[in-house]
């Protein structure tokens, strides 16, 4: 892999639709996702992964089943372990997922 770098405000500009990340790049057995989340997605969880959000602009609130909500702001990051189901909200964000290459 040759040495990289982006651009996050260039990358935001080419998201259309909420709820569609973009891959940003991938590397070992990882990759990072970019997405807008705007509204609220379904509840789901990802059995054998945990799954770590970062927020670039705006703020969300990751719901969980049986723990309490995680509310994140700008340049602030969570995880959400494996197994917990979850579903993100929000009113208006662009938001960083570091994820294994397995969640699809």
């Amino acid at each position: 892999m040759d040495p990289q770098s982006f651009q996050l405000k260039a990358l935001i500009e080419t998201i259309e639709e909420p709820w569609s990340p973009i891959d940003v790049v991938e590397f070992n057995d990882s990759i990072v996702r970019l997405a807008k989340f705007e509204g609220e997605y379904h509840w789901h969880s990802h059995e054998q992964e945990d799954e770590l959000f970062m927020v670039v602009e705006g703020s969300i609130t990751i719901q969980l089943e049986g723990h309490d909500d995680i509310f994140l702001q700008e340049g602030q990051m969570g995880v959400v372990p494996k197994g917990v189901q979850h579903c993100p909200k929000s009113e208006g964000a662009y938001v960083l997922m570091f994820e294994p290459k397995s969640i699809s």
